[in-house]
C-alpha cells in the first residue's frame, strides 16, 4: 500500500531531492527552530551580539571612570593636604614679593 501511495504523490521527485534526514519530521522541526530562535525571534543572534558589544563597551567605559574617580579622589587629598601648592601650579599665584615664571615644556 505504502508503494501505492508513493506513486500517486505528484510531489515524490521533490521529495526524493531532499536529504533521508530532512525527511524525519522531528528532525525538519528541530531545522525550523533552530532558525526561529537564530533569525526570526526577538532575542535573535545578531540582537545578543549586539548586546555582548555594548555590555563589553559599558565594562570598559565603567573602568575608564573608575581609574578618573580615584584620580580625582587623589588629587582631592593632594589639594587638601597643600592648597599652597595647589593655587601656585594651576593659578599661578604668588606671594607679594616674589615673581612667577612659567616654563612650558
Amino acid at each position: 500500500m505504502a508503494a501505492k501511495r508513493r506513486k500517486n504523490n505528484p510531489l515524490q521527485p521533490l521529495l526524493d531531492i531532499i536529504p533521508a534526514p530532512f525527511r524525519n519530521k522531528f528532525a525538519l522541526v528541530a531545522v525550523l527552530f533552530f532558525i526561529w530562535m537564530a533569525f526570526i525571534d526577538k532575542h535573535n543572534l545578531l540582537t545578543q551580539m549586539s548586546l555582548q558589544n555594548s555590555i563589553e563597551k559599558m565594562e570598559g567605559d565603567r573602568n575608564f571612570y573608575t581609574d578618573k574617580i580615584k584620580e580625582a579622589k587623589s588629587d582631592r587629598i593632594d589639594l587638601i593636604k597643600n592648597t599652597e601648592r595647589f593655587a601656585r601650579e594651576r593659578y599661578y599665584m604668588s606671594k607679594n614679593n616674589e615673581d612667577v615664571f612659567v616654563i612650558e615644556k
